[in-house]
């Protein structure tokens, strides 16, 4: 599996949990373990794909600028992931902040396959790339296991 297809599924996953998400009201089972799923899928997603497929397009100039604007969008995003986290679900001002989650997610996850993947393809050979989807899937996992670790040390800084 390419990296783009592995990234490409997860963004379709994302889109279902946001939607079904979208669709749930008040502080429900369902809207909890919708979110938690998207939550922690998300954090482990974005340090993935930071480490495995934004480094190699940083280290080609060409791909710099895409990698950084990609980069701060997931710290603005698990900025307003980690402030839904800590508000009461039920209140107006949880619903109003998901909105605007879900709309510059999903902005940022069409920017990455329409713009980002082109210019990747643009200045990465495939068969530099080649490995990346399960390198990218493996360190997904890895991820998945410290978000909880690194959400408290960066509480802590």
């Amino acid at each position: 599996m390419s990296i783009y297809d592995a990234i490409k599924a997860d963004h379709a996953h994302h889109r279902e949990l946001l939607a079904r998400i979208a669709d749930t009201s008040g502080d429900s089972a369902e809207r909890q373990s919708a979110w938690q799923e998207f939550f922690y899928d998300v954090k482990s997603h974005a340090a993935a794909e930071e480490e495995t497929f934004y480094s190699k397009l940083m280290s080609k100039t060409w791909g710099q600028d895409s990698a950084r604007h990609s980069v701060e969008e997931h710290a603005e995003m698990d900025d307003l992931m980690e402030e839904l986290n800590g508000m009461d679900m039920s209140s107006p001002g949880w619903l109003n902040k998901f909105n605007t989650l879900k709309h510059d997610y999903e902005h940022h996850m069409d920017e990455e396959e329409d713009e980002v993947f082109g210019r990747a393809r643009e200045v990465i050979p495939e068969d530099e790339i080649e490995g990346y989807g399960q390198r990218f899937k493996a360190r997904k996992a890895k991820e998945l296991g410290l978000v909880d670790e690194k959400r408290a040390d960066s509480l802590e800084d």
